[in-house]
């Protein structure tokens, strides 16, 4: 089987692409940024290749002989500045892609996010014909739909990217612990009560589209993929924190107050020279308080997607995870 080439493999969706991989029979390599992403990807099956995204040599000994390519790493905060989500999420994506061109790689998969749509407004059965916003003032949406023009735009191989909307799971080390910590330190709360509808993707169904893609993508093109029917956002989150014994809080903040909030606060961050963003900020308000739902008919029609894995099927293993 032709070899892949994988960045940010130690992480949650990177990881489990790996082990995907290898399960098909694929040799994969995949870049590795400190000592303990060089035992995760070797653990995982993966050689690891030392480097990071600034490192374009790293990445170009990574992709060479690679016949395809996902690029998964990512800068998604809260943490940092305006300047590290640029350095990661676009000048790290365009060095992927020269390194790609450069090894002769013949397609690269990229792992979009719904996020590079969000300026402020919901997302009401959105396909993928809604404009990109690098215009955005949130720094995770703008430089993730900057990556994503790169991508698409790109000359000299085959790209394609991948969208998935709340990537969850076994394995996540990101927003399910984020979620534990913060109820359990009383700092959580609904935002307008929760009650909006969201789309979400298992990390197991945004695999089988990341492969789909590689496999059947139109070069240059973007494709959805979620688990399918939306779902009230209190409603999964609720369920998600009781597969870890945690009881969701009922305590919720009016949208109108989370929104002059979240003025307030970045506007103190940035007179203060804080670092990162604060607690609630303008994506969190967007990606939690809002309604995202996702047509993904184009997914289902060009690659053959559909979720491998159910929402009850994701609560039971996640559930099971420490027995």
């Amino acid at each position: 089987m032709p070899t892949a080439f994988v960045t940010g493999g130690s992480g949650f969706i990177g990881g489990r692409l790996i082990e995907r991989l290898v399960k098909d029979g694929r040799t994969v390599r995949a870049l590795a940024r400190s000592d303990r992403a060089v035992t995760r990807v070797a653990e995982l099956g993966a050689e690891p290749v030392r480097g990071d995204l600034s490192d374009v040599d790293s990445l170009t000994a990574g992709a060479r002989g690679a016949e395809v390519a996902y690029h998964s790493a990512a800068w998604t905060g809260p943490g940092g500045s305006w300047a590290d989500f640029e350095k990661s999420n676009v000048d790290g994506t365009r060095n992927v892609l020269d390194a790609c061109r450069t090894a002769g790689v013949r397609r690269l998969v990229h792992v979009g996010t719904e996020a590079a749509l969000m300026a402020g407004e919901p997302l009401v059965n959105v396909d993928e014909t809604a404009p990109l916003r690098p215009d955005s003032r949130a720094p995770y949406p703008a430089t993730k739909a900057a990556a994503e023009q790169l991508v698409r735009s790109a000359e000299g191989l085959e790209t394609v990217v991948v969208r998935p909307r709340f990537v969850w799971g076994r394995g996540d080390t990101n927003i399910l612990p984020t979620l534990v910590t913060a109820v359990r330190s009383g700092q959580f709360a609904w935002l307008g009560g929760g009650r909006n509808l969201t789309a979400t993707t298992h990390v197991d169904n945004t695999v089988e589209g990341l492969v789909l893609a590689a496999e059947r993508g139109r070069p240059g093109e973007a494709y959805f993929v979620t688990d399918g029917d939306p779902v009230v956002f209190r409603d999964f989150l609720t369920e998600l924190l009781a597969t870890q014994g945690v009881t969701a809080p009922g305590r919720s903040i009016p949208l109108g107050v989370a929104k002059a909030l979240v003025e307030v606060l970045e506007g103190g961050w940035k007179v203060l020279r804080r670092p990162g963003l604060p607690p609630l900020n303008r994506f969190l308000l967007w990606a939690s308080g809002q309604e995202c739902t996702i047509n993904i008919g184009k997914a289902r029609d060009e690659l053959g997607y559909a979720p491998v894995i159910s929402r009850d099927e994701g609560f039971t293993q996640l559930r099971t995870q420490g027995e």
